[in-house]
């Protein structure tokens, strides 16, 4: 009962909220439900601690009528098995404001499974009608302001616009450039899932399913790579993906790629000994190397790591986030080791544009006795990367030649030619 906002522990105090109250319930109605409430809190109170199930509670943070935060905070220690999610831009009548989807929060936290613990393959839900076009709606702004060219080549070795050139059938596995941030991921993944049908499960830093609100980062913002269907990174993970024939979608240099240092776009920072050959070898999978540029078109890196190092609140704040991260790379000795987990400082540019150039596939079928030779599977590996470096450098010599680079010609374009025009670009 203490815990209850003021407005509801003393009826004298109703008057003063008269205006927003006698709106919504009749005075006997609320006084009704003022006891209603004094039962409910001894209630809960006296078998909180009798509670074991997971839990989760969802706090609105515009609420000023029921719990605080400090509250919930406490209640999160007491119940042994509690996530919670705060909405911090909702208020009291929670289900009935535009956005909030109680299914998707329960997806998003892990709380549905079909067995003991959830299995981020087997209990993964594809996204509903809803949540692709909330995801569409939420990278519009990028796509629209930096027009996307997607390239992709044919197995004759023709290059073309658009994603023809991908697979259909899988095991396919998508080994690429990881951009700043990874700005490529939203609007590569939608896409491809909206013109082929292709589903691309994104092999992801475990940091981005941590449940607890004690983050660096809003967990919201981390949703749309569960609902798109991001994975956590393992050699397990990806073995059980590609026997069951998914499109895979893996980045080697991981974090250090998309939070990467100045000077350091479009550089590869992948282990020295190879990691996916022999499991794609296995299942006869495709691979797929891509490359992307753009980053350095739209925005330009002012603070990173080594900068933030030297700033003692900041250095504390990247100390902290990298612990709480954790170094999937610890022990290794070469630069992809310092996987410092940090919060780049951005200065805008007017938008350039983004190119993505998926090369031709590189069969494994058929060779998976050959690519258990260590020396064998080591020169496939700098194969692909050698690929992915030519994917890269033909988008950064291409794009000089694109006379739609730049934002002012593209809107020209599109005023001309209507808004929802392929705008064009360099010839292939």
């Amino acid at each position: 009962w203490n815990n209850i906002s003021p407005v509801f522990r003393q009826p004298e105090l109703l008057p003063l909220h008269g205006v927003t109250l006698s709106r919504l319930f009749p005075k006997d109605t609320l006084l009704w439900k003022v006891e209603l409430l004094k039962s409910a809190v001894t209630s809960a109170n006296a078998h909180i601690y009798a509670v074991r199930a997971e839990t989760l509670i969802l706090l609105s943070g515009r609420d000023q009528w029921l719990l605080k935060e400090e509250d919930i905070n406490r209640y999160s220690i007491t119940l042994p098995k509690c996530i919670v999610r705060k909405l911090k831009d909702n208020g009291h009548f929670l289900f009935f404001e535009e956005g909030v989807d109680l299914v998707n929060i329960i997806k998003c936290t892990n709380l549905y499974r079909r067995g003991k613990s959830h299995d981020h393959l087997s209990d993964y839900i594809m996204p509903t009608r809803y949540e692709l076009k909330k995801q569409l709606d939420d990278h519009k702004l990028l796509i629209d302001a930096t027009s996307p060219v997607y390239l992709s080549t044919l197995e004759d070795g023709k290059i073309v616009r658009g994603f023809e050139g991908l697979p259909s059938e899988g095991p396919v596995l998508y080994v690429g450039y990881h951009m700043l941030l990874g700005l490529e991921l939203g609007p590569m993944i939608t896409q491809v899932l909206k013109e082929r049908n292709i589903h691309l499960r994104g092999m992801a830093h475990p940091m981005l399913f941590i449940n607890s609100e004690v983050t660096f980062v809003d967990t919201q913002m981390l949703d749309k790579y569960k609902i798109l269907g991001g994975v956590p990174v393992s050699n397990f993970n990806i073995y059980k993906l590609l026997q069951a024939k998914s499109h895979v979608l893996l980045y080697p240099g991981g974090i250090r790629e998309a939070l990467h240092r100045k000077g350091e776009e479009y550089k590869l920072f992948w282990p020295e000994q190879q990691e996916f050959v022999r499991v794609a070898s296995k299942f006869g999978a495709k691979i797929v190397p891509f490359g992307v540029v753009g980053e350095d078109d739209i925005c330009k890196l002012v603070l990173d790591g080594d900068d933030q190092r030297n700033i003692p609140i900041l250095k504390q704040f990247m100390e902290e986030a990298t612990k709480q991260a954790g170094n999937l790379r610890e022990g290794d000795e070469t630069e992809l080791g310092n996987q410092d987990c940090y919060l780049p400082g951005l200065l805008p540019k007017i938008p350039g544009r983004f190119y993505y150039y998926f090369g031709k596939p590189i069969e494994t079928e058929g060779k998976e006795q050959e690519l258990r030779d260590k020396e064998k599977a080591q020169e496939f590996y700098l194969q692909v990367k050698s690929e992915v470096e030519q994917c890269i450098a033909y988008l950064k010599m291409k794009r000089e030649g694109d006379p739609y680079r730049h934002l002012l010609p593209r809107m020209m374009y599109q005023a001309s030619h209507g808004f929802s025009s392929e705008i064009p670009t360099f010839d292939l």
